[in-house]
């Protein structure tokens, strides 16, 4: 699948420049500096010795990534460019409904240092989406210039309490419940405060927040009723080699219709821990899973999650690693009866979390997925994974990595429950310190479920991306 040259924006023109100016810069600095005039030669040659080496000078970054050289050492500043030319092919499982389109991103950070208690950081982005013609093409794939994030932080990071103020992301564990979503091009923040606890056994966060809403044509918003609270703890001596978190959050949300046929406010919490650690044998492991209670109107909550995975690292040829991952989310048995058993993912990075096409997500749902990766390049990570689903329940729906459904129940329940494989590649390279190029393919071959549910085309998600960072080092 290939993008027209209409699809690649000004924007995208303006990276291209600005990588091609820092690979010749960075050539030229490669070049061997001239060799002084040998000496001319005397009747008694000087006494035979070794040669001492030139030692080598440290390759300075390109130009645009000296900014912060010159600025007060108080001062500190980052921008980013990211280009991803992307497609798919029969989205939604339909014959024939595809696309590709270019996405642009910019970013741009600054980070002001009023004293080892005290500092800023204000965070501006641009996004935009060129030539996409199925589907939506506003958030998440177009937010032009807004503020991503502006906060303030009170107390340094070993100080037994600390503080951050405004907007700013919620990242947890492994991003599988909250996380800031960074492979979309609008991203995620939160209209948030947040106290940090200290201690030699653990580190608690405590937090209060409203989601910001991405509003294409306005500035960018929180409120409209979300509200979310929480408190992380993270310790790494309940467990020998082992991080322990164990989590609450509380999630509220006005104006969702129940089973029951009302709207009504959600309140609900979320209970769970995460743990990953180190096992003999160059094992390593990772088990999350969390338990949901509540309400919506005369609706109850009651749902629960899982995650399980092990890791290996192989000795010899091209560093091999091998993963074996389950995943379990729970799934409505009846669309009215006033219980709500789908799990709800909440605000997660659900990017590659369970297949890279972002097709299926950790709501009514078995998952298993074995991966390998290898690295036979210096810093050329290669990753090959395979994804296998059935659905949790037949009479539910299946949902997205983004948790909105996707295909909606089958009328009196699936006649089969497995959704489909998956089948995906991925390769990235670092091209230089500021520049990193990154391309995969993912292609499902639908299953008994989604044949019976959709026209059951299989789908495929081509896409190719650079990312460039300048101002700072790195």
């Amino acid at each position: 699948m290939i993008c027209s040259p209409n699809a690649v924006s000004g924007f995208s023109r303006a990276v291209l420049f600005i990588i091609a100016t820092s690979t010749t810069a960075a050539a030229q600095s490669a070049l061997p500096t001239e060799v002084a005039a040998a000496p001319q030669a005397t009747q008694t040659p000087p006494p035979v010795t070794q040669p001492t080496p030139p030692r080598p000078s440290p390759q300075r970054p390109p130009v645009f990534n000296r900014a912060n050289e010159v600025l007060p050492s108080w001062l500190r500043v980052r921008g980013e460019f990211r280009e991803r030319f992307e497609g798919f092919e029969n989205s939604n499982f339909i014959e024939g409904r595809d696309d590709a389109y270019a996405l642009s991103r910019f970013r741009f950070n600054i980070a002001a240092t009023a004293n080892k208690h005290l500092a800023f950081q204000v965070n501006l982005h641009d996004a935009r989406v060129a030539g996409k013609e199925v589907g939506p093409t506003t958030a998440p794939f177009r937010g032009p210039f807004d503020l991503r994030t502006a906060f303030a932080d009170v107390g340094d990071a070993k100080a037994p309490i600390a503080f951050r103020v405004g907007r700013q992301e919620l990242v947890y564990g492994e991003s599988r419940l909250l996380g800031s979503l960074p492979w979309v091009n609008t991203g995620r923040s939160w209209d948030a405060a947040k106290v940090t606890l200290r201690s030699p056994m653990f580190q608690v966060d405590l937090f209060g927040a409203s989601l910001v809403r991405s509003l294409p044509d306005e500035f960018d918003k929180s409120g409209n009723g979300n509200r979310l609270a929480g408190a992380y703890v993270t310790s790494t001596k309940l467990i020998p080699r082992a991080t322990v978190e164990p989590y609450v959050f509380w999630r509220r949300d006005v104006n969702l219709r129940s089973e029951l046929g009302a709207l009504g406010t959600l309140s609900q919490t979320t209970v769970g821990t995460r743990i990953a650690g180190q096992l003999p044998a160059t094992l390593d492991y990772g088990v999350e899973m969390a338990l949901q209670r509540g309400g919506l109107d005369q609706d109850t909550v009651h749902a629960w999650a899982g995650h399980w995975q092990l890791r290996s690292s192989l000795p010899g040829w091209a560093a091999p690693k091998l993963t074996t991952e389950y995943n379990f989310a729970t799934g409505d048995e009846v669309g009215s009866d006033g219980t709500r058993q789908t799990f709800d993912q909440l605000y997660p990075t659900g990017h590659d979390k369970l297949g890279l096409a972002d097709q299926i997500g950790w709501r009514n749902i078995h998952h298993i997925r074995e991966g390998v990766e290898i690295t036979p390049i210096k810093a050329t990570p290669i990753s090959l994974n395979y994804h296998s689903w059935w659905l949790a329940s037949g009479t539910d729906g299946l949902y997205s990595a983004s948790g909105a459904l996707l295909v909606p129940r089958v009328a009196g329940g699936a006649t089969s429950t497995h959704v489909g494989q998956e089948i995906d590649l991925q390769v990235t390279r670092a091209i230089t310190p500021q520049l990193q190029l990154a391309a995969g393919y993912a292609h499902i071959v639908s299953g008994a479920f989604l044949k019976e549910a959709t026209p059951g085309a299989s789908y495929s998600y081509p896409y190719v991306m650079a990312t460039y960072v300048f101002l700072a080092e790195r």
